[in-house]
C-alpha cells in the first residue's frame, strides 16, 4: 500500500513540526514485548515471543539466527506489513498500532524502505525507471533528478538505462539500495541482501549500505547469515525462539 503521486500525502512520522526536541532522540525502532502468532485451523505457530529490542538512529544492526527464529517476521512488523498479536512496535517513539490507514500508508511510502534478497524490482524496466517509479509512489516532486543523483552516488550511472533483468545480482541489489537512497528513507530493512552474491558483489552491496548511512543518516537493519555482513555492523543481535538471545 503506497501513497500515489496524485494523492495528497500525509505527514512523515520523522518530520512532524509539533514534535518536542526530546522526542527527536527517541530510538528509531522499538519492539516492546512483541508476540506474533500465526494460526492455521487448530495449529498455532509462535514466530515472536516477547521480543524486546531497541535500535538507535543512524546505526547498522545485523540480525542473526537460525531459520524460523522470527527474523523475517520482525522485519514485516517493522515495515507495517503485518500487525503483532500482542505488544507494541514503535517508530521514533510512536506506536504503529495507533496510526490510522493514511498514516500507515505514508509511513510505508516515505519512512521505510525494504531491500529483499531478490524480486523487489521490475525486471522489464531500466535501473533508472525502477528508482523513478519508487519515488513517484512516494510522492516525490522531482523523481528524475533524484534517481540520477542516487544511481550516480552508488556507482551505477553507467548502468542506469540498462534493463534490470540484464543486470547482475549485485547490481540489482544496489539499484534497490539506490531507491532507498533517493527516497531518503530514514529506516531501511534488508532481508538477506547478499545471500545470493559472491564475495566481490557482497562487498559492493556493503559499500552501498555504508553510503546510504553516510549520505542519508538512515538506520539500517540487515537480516543475514553472512559473517562478513555481521562483521561490518556496529551491533549484532541474535534471535532464537522468537526473542533476542542472551
Amino acid at each position: 500500500m503506497a501513497v500515489s503521486s496524485d494523492e495528497e500525502p500525509g505527514r512523515s512520522l520523522w518530520q512532524e513540526p509539533e514534535r518536542q526536541p526530546e522526542q527527536l532522540d527517541w530510538p528509531a525502532l522499538e519492539f516492546r514485548d512483541v508476540f506474533k502468532i500465526y494460526r492455521s485451523g487448530p495449529v498455532e505457530t509462535v514466530a515472536l515471543r516477547g521480543l524486546e529490542l531497541s535500535v538507535e538512529r543512524g546505526g547498522l544492526v545485523a540480525v542473526l539466527g537460525p531459520s524460523g527464529c522470527g527474523k523475517s517476521t520482525m522485519l514485516a512488523l517493522a515495515a507495517a506489513l503485518d500487525q503483532p498479536s500482542a505488544g507494541e512496535v514503535r517508530i521514533g517513539g510512536r506506536s504503529l498500532q495507533r496510526l490510522d490507514e493514511l498514516e500507515l500508508a505514508t509511513y510505508r511510502a516515505r519512512d521505510v524502505a525494504i531491500v529483499f534478497q531478490s524480486g523487489n524490482l521490475w525486471p522489464s524496466l531500466s535501473a533508472r525507471e525502477n528508482v523513478v517509479a519508487c519515488l513517484r509512489l512516494s510522492g516525490h516532486q522531482d523523481p528524475d533528478h533524484e534517481a540520477e543523483e542516487s544511481l550516480r552516488a552508488l556507482g551505477l550511472a553507467n548502468r542506469a538505462r540498462h534493463r534490470v533483468g540484464a543486470l547482475s545480482g549485485g547490481e540489482q541489489q544496489r539499484v534497490a539500495i539506490a531507491a532507498a537512497h533517493a527516497r531518503r528513507a530514514p529506516l531501511v530493512l534488508a532481508d538477506e541482501p547478499t545471500g545470493e552474491l559472491d564475495a566481490g558483489n557482497e562487498g559492493r552491496v556493503l559499500e552501498a549500505l555504508a553510503r546510504l548511512r553516510a549520505d542519508r543518516e538512515s538506520t539500517v537493519i540487515v537480516v543475514t547469515h553472512s559473517p562478513r555482513v555481521a562483521g561490518s555492523a556496529g551491533r549484532v543481535v541474535e534471535l532464537r525462539d522468537g526473542k533476542v538471545s542472551a
